[in-house]
């Protein structure tokens, strides 16, 4: 078997026989269209039993034959359906290949630059000169018809959020083309700060200090559409807003962010911002985790964490840990009783900072209770429910009464993420763990905290994964095949007191990647030099590099 690379998503070959589809597998393909009619040339393989010997190795198989240089506008249908749906990498046969690449070339015409298309063909071994004015025709028919009758708005690159994520890609694309023609559409007028709502909630910044207008941060080359996403449609690379307009791309950024899903636990909707219940995790609210803390002199305070994935995995225990410095300091915490209520089996996923965090777990003389995931509060009572999980997967419910409650919420993709064409099985758009190129549909990207990436999700990894999207971003309008990798960096400043941080940096697997020598920073102990990074420095790093595409201490790999 010969694979020929048209594109990292696709793939040509002459004739397969069953005997390759060990091998197809282990070059990770997912999906095999034949292009091939049975019985074309005496002895070739008939398709079925092609079918069936991918069917043995989890491959998904189509057969959609073209008869042999009589291509019609209904195999080209046909293949764009299934190109554009179908998981990817693809391997697509017939007799020599030619086929295979010309039923790509006449759908990516709608897409790609013809120039593109035809070198990138011949870079595979294939020859498409003579298909030109057909490939032109296509171009004209799609841009000139139906993009132009459906979607008026058409760009370079659409970037869905005016987050970090989406701001940050855009600036970083435009220091590498700053003739790209982007548009972030974003229907919020501010833009927050958001790793810095846990100093806020500790007396540390102001609120102001965390926000800014939108307008202010989006790159002045970008174009901004304050509007909200309602759906895709990448079969024919368009976004669907809320209010039916369609907006079409070349290539598409998602970079969404997470749904803080209130609703998830019964009660708390109502019981936010009053009767001692709080989150830093709102801008709105984390004033009122201070005043909680000043206030509190004497009861219980419940600090929780809901199951993973969420934002930041460390700000519940940050909260935690500055409310217990300052009731230290003011010699209250002898009569303040301090729960962690954790619905995960560890107090930290990564082994290595567990011990330096448990050091002020007992200081702090907090009631570490694991696997308790809220389900359920009651303000004016000031009561919760948690559901207790035991060893042998038996859940008990447990009531709890507070004085203070500070509450991280359940997350989850925005409802038209895990509802839409781009979602994997659990909600999360679907993509490449290393390119964060989505997984069927080439041009689709994301950043930021949405995708199945198995990355924390933090301002830090978002400060990474820009870098390598842009680049990737620009490949694949240039035709050419993503190589820029991200290694799964997420960052976790621990704040375990007014001073101190233990600076948690690491990569996929939990692998150390400290981005300073040990003998300045000691990733596994608390840091003083490490409270100054986060307190002094790290809120002009956001604002004056992250979103202005200033790639400070960042080499994507290759």
């Amino acid at each position: 078997m010969n694979l020929k690379k048209v594109t990292p998503r696709y793939y040509v070959s002459e004739q397969i026989n069953p005997h390759d589809l060990g091998m197809a597998a282990a070059q990770g393909i997912k999906t095999i269209i034949c292009n091939r009619p049975d019985h074309e040339t005496a002895g070739q393989p008939e398709a079925q039993s092609v079918a069936d010997a991918a069917a043995d190795h989890g491959i998904e198989f189509i057969y959609m034959p073209v008869a042999s240089g009589s291509i019609t506008d209904d195999n080209i249908s046909d293949f764009t359906n299934a190109y554009k749906t179908v998981k990817g990498p693809i391997l697509a046969y017939c007799r020599s290949g030619m086929r295979c690449t010309t039923l790509w070339a006449l759908t990516e015409a709608e897409l790609l630059d013809i120039n593109v298309i035809l070198s990138t063909a011949m870079d595979a071994g294939y020859d498409l000169k003579g298909l030109l004015p057909r490939l032109e025709a296509r171009a004209e028919e799609s841009q000139g018809i139906e993009v132009a009758a459906l979607t008026p708005d058409r760009h370079d690159v659409v970037i869905v959020g005016g987050g970090a994520g989406g701001i940050a890609t855009a600036a970083s694309l435009l220091k590498r083309d700053s003739g790209l023609d982007i548009l972030i559409i974003e229907p919020r007028d501010t833009h927050y700060y958001q790793p810095g709502f846990t100093m806020v909630g500790g007396g540390i910044f102001e609120p102001e200090q965390t926000e800014r207008e939108m307008a202010s941060v989006i790159p002045s080359a970008v174009k901004w559409k304050k509007a909200a996403v309602a759906d895709f449609e990448p079969q024919s690379n368009c976004v669907i807003l809320e209010d039916g307009t369609r907006v079409a791309y070349r290539v598409l950024v998602a970079a969404p962010g997470l749904k803080l899903d209130w609703e998830a636990v019964d009660g708390l909707v109502d019981s936010m911002g009053k009767n001692g219940v709080t989150s830093n995790y709102l801008f709105e609210m984390a004033p009122y985790t201070w005043s909680l803390v000043e206030g509190l002199e004497a009861g219980r305070g419940v600090f929780t964490q809901p199951p993973m994935p969420i934002k930041c995995a460390g700000a519940p225990q940050k909260a935690m840990y500055l409310s217990c410095d300052h009731w230290l300091k003011r010699n209250r915490l002898k009569d303040i009783e301090v729960d962690f209520r954790n619905a995960g089996p560890v107090l930290f996923g990564v082994p290595e900072y567990v011990p330096p965090l448990m050091k002020y777990v007992g200081k702090y003389n907090i009631n570490l209770c694991l696997s308790e995931n809220l389900v359920a509060v009651d303000g004016p009572a000031q009561k919760a429910w948690f559901d207790r999980t035991a060893e042998s997967g038996e859940k008990v419910r447990v009531e709890v009464e507070f004085d203070m409650l500070h509450v991280c919420p359940p997350q989850t993709a925005p409802d038209f993420i895990k509802n839409g064409p781009l979602a994997n099985e659990a909600g999360w758009i679907d993509v490449s763990q290393e390119t964060l190129q989505h997984m069927k549909f080439g041009n689709i990207f994301a950043v930021g905290d949405a995708h199945s990436a198995p990355n924390a999700k933090t301002a830090a990894a978002v400060r990474n994964q820009a870098p390598v999207v842009a680049e990737n971003v620009i490949c694949t309008l240039a035709g050419r095949d993503p190589h820029r990798k991200y290694d799964g960096y997420g960052s976790c400043p621990l704040t375990v007191e007014r001073g101190k941080i233990v600076l948690a940096e690491f990569g996929y697997g939990g692998k150390h990647l400290p981005t300073f020598p040990q003998w300045l920073i000691n990733s596994y102990e608390p840091s003083r030099i490490a409270w100054m990074l986060k307190r002094n420095l790290l809120p002009p790093v956001y604002w004056d590099f992250l979103l202005k595409g200033r790639e400070w201490l960042i080499t994507p790999m290759e």
